[in-house]
Order: C-alpha cells, then structure tokens, then sequence
C-alpha cells in the first residue's frame, strides 16, 4: 500500500471513529433526556476504584445538588445514606456482590442537600467480572420514591386517623383496643357532647368543626400518658384508659374531660359552650370493642337520663359544673 494510501486510510479512520463518538454523544445525550424525564437515574460503579459513572443527572438533583457538586465515587454515595438505613443497604449491596443475591434491590432514605429526607429504589447487578470471577462492574438505576412514600403515609394516616381532629378513628380505636386489652385493665369511655348541635345552629358549622378540634386537643392533654382518645364521628369521642374502673386515675381523667369540655371555646365568631356526658366501664375477659363500647354507651345514658354533664363510672354517677357565670 503506498503512502498516500495510507494516509487516506487513516484519515478515513478518523472520520469514522469520530462519527460514532458523536453517534455516542449524541445517543448519550438523548437517553440522559429519556431517564431524566422518568426521574430514573442509570449509574455504573467501577468496582476496584469505587467510580461511579451517572448516565444521567437525577441522582444528584434528587439529593438538591447541581450536576458535578457531588462527587461521582461509591464513597460519596454511600455517606448520603440514612444513618438508620446505611448498614441494611450496605449488607444488600455486597451480599449481591459476594454472590448472596442474584441483583441488589433496597428501598432506603437519603439524606438531602437542605437536611430533609429523600426515598430512593436502588436496583443493581453486577455486569463485569475478571478472569477469577470477581465483580468489576455494577450497573442498575436509583428511583426518587419520595412522594409515593408521602402518599402511603397519607393513606396510612387517613386509614387509622380521623380527618377533622387527626384521632384514632374506629379501626385504630379496635387496632388498639386489642392491644391494650392483652397488656392489663384497660377501661373504655364513651363522650358525647350536649348542646353542641345549638353551637352548629348559632355559629355555623365551620365554628363546630373549630370546637371540635380545640376539644380534641384538651382531651388528649386530659388523659394520662399511654391512653388513648379517639372519634367516632359527629360530636361522639371515645377514650381508651389503660387502668382499672377503681383507680384514682379513671376518677381524675372524668373529671378533666368534663373540665375539658365545659370550659368555653373560644371561636372566630364569638365563645361557645357545650357539655358532655361520659360513660366508662372496664373492659371484661371476653369483650370485644363493639361489647365495651356499648357498654360504656349505656354508662353514658345515665348521665343524659339525669341532667347532663357529668360521668358515669361503672355505677358511680359524678355531676360537675364548671360553666362560668352568664354576664349580666
């Protein structure tokens, strides 16, 4: 081959080689685009020097940073781990290099730029190994989960909470119910207010809905540590005591909820009061939710049958008032 065409060949080289690199920059470019649009992050780590290779910029933005702030390196990834979470994904991560697992996979927290937390799924296998069989390369994706989370814990929360004050609703009221049950006395009260559908009438309901949340709050600073308030519905609570009918706590917390109740609310359009009669009974062997709180219902209707405002503990009526004096 002459020189002159040897030369031509190379310079054809050239021109070829540096065709595919655009063909690769360019192929690069649009599947950084494509994954950044998913909020899939694609990464590589080079295992022996702990490199990581970010096809794309989301696993730094998901954390708050710029691209390039952080530093692409196994290292810097792994100090962004939850410090509850890190040692779980780490044992994920080398169980599957060390050929524990067939891929690692780990749901996880990170720690973001501006202190709060980012939830990522992380998925990874290893691509490369040498000639002993050792891993040199890993390839997989991290996923920002961090609103579906958010979502789960909504869900959660309205699964178990009532949406107006944020009590135990009835399934969380049972969840708990069993629970207290197996771990000593436990006695269930049953709160329904008087008077308050004349605050609905008078104020509007948007003021009932003010006074039922500012009752809820002094319910919950009423009741001893461990109890547990929760809301039926309507102008109906319902409280978990975990101690017997006869103890001085079971007394002390009745009066505090009627306390509670009666005192006024204080209410955009103006003071409000209501009252309350409560009913508590203590929790037998072979009750369920539904039998004790019906029972403690029926301790309620005393005090409804006998003037209002007042608490019935098992058989023991206590009639209290706590309205402050009408202005003259």
């Amino acid at each position: 081959m002459s020189e002159n065409a040897l030369k031509q060949q190379i310079q054809n080289l050239k021109k070829h080689n540096a065709r595919l690199v655009r063909m690769a920059r360019d192929a690069r470019n649009k599947l950084s685009a494509a994954l950044d649009g998913t909020g899939l992050c694609l990464w590589q780590l080079d295992v022996p020097s702990g490199k990581l290779i970010i096809y794309n910029r989301r696993w730094g933005s998901m954390l708050g940073y710029q691209p390039k702030e952080l530093s692409a390196h196994f290292d810097v990834w792994k100090e962004h781990l939850h410090e509850d979470d890190r040692q779980r994904v780490l044992d994920a991560f080398y169980d599957h290099l060390h050929g524990k697992t067939p891929f690692y996979e780990a749901l996880h927290r990170m720690q973001h730029k501006n202190g709060t937390v980012t939830w990522v799924l992380d998925r990874g296998r290893v691509t490369d190994r040498d000639s002993d069989g050792k891993p040199l390369k890993v390839t997989g994706t991290h996923i920002d989960m961090t609103k579906e989370k958010q979502y789960e814990e909504q869900l959660a929360a309205l699964a178990n909470h009532d949406p107006l004050t944020g009590l135990a609703n009835r399934h969380a009221l049972i969840n708990h119910f069993d629970i207290l049950k197996t771990a000593g006395p436990l006695c269930v009260a049953f709160i329904d207010l008087d008077d308050f559908k004349v605050v609905n009438d008078t104020f509007g309901h948007r003021s009932g809905d003010e006074l039922l949340i500012q009752l809820s709050q002094r319910l919950r600073e009423a009741c001893p540590e461990g109890s547990v308030v929760g809301r039926l519905g309507g102008d109906e609570f319902v409280l978990l005591l975990p101690f017997a009918l006869n103890s001085l706590l079971t007394n002390s917390t009745a009066h505090n909820c009627l306390r509670a109740a009666l005192t006024p609310f204080e209410l955009d359009n103006g003071d409000a009061r209501v009252g309350a009669s409560i009913g508590i009974d203590e929790v037998q062997r072979d009750d369920d939710f539904v039998n004790a709180l019906r029972r403690a219902d029926q301790s309620m209707y005393q005090i409804k049958h006998t003037g209002k405002n007042g608490a019935a503990i098992g058989h023991t009526l206590l009639s209290l008032s706590y309205r402050q004096a009408e202005p003259t």
